[in-house]
């Protein structure tokens, strides 16, 4: 209406009391489009600030709905990091039908004290057994042939953890250390799901720094010696299997 209004006067008259007029129709016009503006912009808060809240109230939601066993492969450490923070527990116990053995899990290896800890709970180990026993060396476990024992590792995309080496953490009769691959695994990233037990007496030095020894045996020798000295084929997998429940104490 403003336009058709100077348009007219325009047409009418150019003197220079239109002249005026019109450029005083002109600043109320921008006026009224400076204010108009103003307004709308106060009526929306701030998107950079709205933005930084939903993120934040995102991050918040996640967290709170994080189910117990959301680990995977990319998100492995952040999870064990949270996870052992809200699970102290070091100490557990492994059934078997030979006899108990009682582990302690060290503190100075975070990671792959809360590895343990969530699958023991999880009930993972619970389906697996010693499948491996070598007389004057190690026992095995974390491994079995059952379908559930691989339903769990599909589920947690076979995760791996990256080394915690420690100098004072070595292979000495009755340390627990992780499995690893050897091939194409130049970090020595350790397997979540296979552990294995010093049995020599002499300890297993040869694979301190290649293998993250993450806790030791407190109880339960005579249970290792047991395990170890069963038959077993030529794949050193014993041909009874010794299955194990784990259950943590504390």
């Amino acid at each position: 209406m403003l336009f058709e209004t100077i348009l007219y006067i325009c047409r009418q008259d150019d003197s220079f009391d239109s002249m005026k007029i019109i450029f005083q129709l002109l600043a109320i016009l921008i006026l009224f489009w400076v204010l108009s503006c103003k307004k709308e912009n106060s009526t929306h808060p701030d998107t950079s600030v709205l933005d930084k809240n939903k993120v934040k109230e995102a991050k918040k939601n996640v967290l709170e709905a994080r189910p117990k066993d959301s680990i995977n492969n990319e998100n492995a450490v952040s999870f064990l990091t949270l996870y052992g923070k809200e699970n102290a527990e070091n100490t557990v116990l492994i059934k078997t039908r030979l006899g108990n053995i009682t582990i302690r899990l060290y503190e100075d290896t975070p990671l792959h004290r809360a590895s343990f800890i969530f699958l023991a709970k999880m009930g993972y180990f619970d389906t697996t057994c010693f499948y491996r026993v070598v007389p004057d060396f190690i026992i095995q476990g974390g491994e079995s042939e059952r379908l559930d024992t691989q339903a769990y590792k599909a589920r947690y995309e076979r995760y791996k953890i990256p080394p915690e080496f420690n100098e004072k953490r070595r292979h000495k009769y009755g340390a627990v250390a992780s499995a690893r691959d050897w091939v194409n695994n130049p970090r020595k990233y350790s397997t979540a799901f296979e552990f294995y037990i010093v049995q020599s007496r002499k300890g297993a030095h040869h694979l301190d720094g290649e293998h993250t020894v993450f806790g030791e045996v407190i109880s339960g020798f005579n249970t290792i010696d047991k395990i170890v000295n069963l038959e077993a084929g030529s794949d050193e997998w014993p041909l009874n299997d010794v299955f194990m429940k784990i259950e943590v104490l504390n």
